[in-house]
């Protein structure tokens, strides 16, 4: 599975896959637009992909698997 992490940066957000050098995505827009279209790159790549979405202060908030099928776990939430 690969990671991606979306994280706050000078112009906005960007989405980086992890044990990259340069972003793969910036977005110079709000947080949730942000979101949403990394969500929309990850599930066009056809492969299982974990996106960890930072808060402003680099704190991981949440993770999301895509597809949703991908998801290691197995418990209800």
């Amino acid at each position: 599975m690969k990671n991606f992490h979306l994280t706050k940066s000078t112009n906005g957000w960007s989405l980086q896959k992890e044990g990259a050098s340069r972003p793969t995505k910036t977005f110079e827009t709000n947080k949730e637009i942000a979101v949403k279209k990394s969500a929309h790159i990850l599930k066009q790549s056809n492969e299982a992909s974990s996106l960890k979405i930072h808060k402003e202060n680099g704190r991981i908030q949440e993770e999301r698997t895509y597809p949703g099928s991908a998801d290691p776990k197995k418990s209800k939430g």
